[in-house]
């Protein structure tokens, strides 16, 4: 029973041998670079837009909202 052990442990090494050369690890040459500029660009209006509608409210004086005109007949 340990021939066959052996035999099968043998075999085995004998398979994973050939594959250790084929994987590789390494770093990229040049870093990583991910943009994210449309992501922020969305934030930063919809921050905008939030003060925008907080200052109108907070001086509706300084921004007078038209008055809705009667439909035309």
């Amino acid at each position: 029973m340990t021939r066959t052990r052996f035999l099968l442990a043998a075999g085995g090494a004998a398979l994973v041998l050939p594959l250790t050369g084929c994987i590789s690890v390494s770093p990229p040459d040049k870093p990583i670079e991910i943009n994210l500029n449309v992501t922020i660009r969305q934030e930063v209006l919809v921050r905008l837009q939030r003060d925008v509608e907080q200052l109108i409210e907070q001086n509706p004086e300084a921004f007078p909202q038209p008055q809705p005109q009667p439909p035309r007949q």
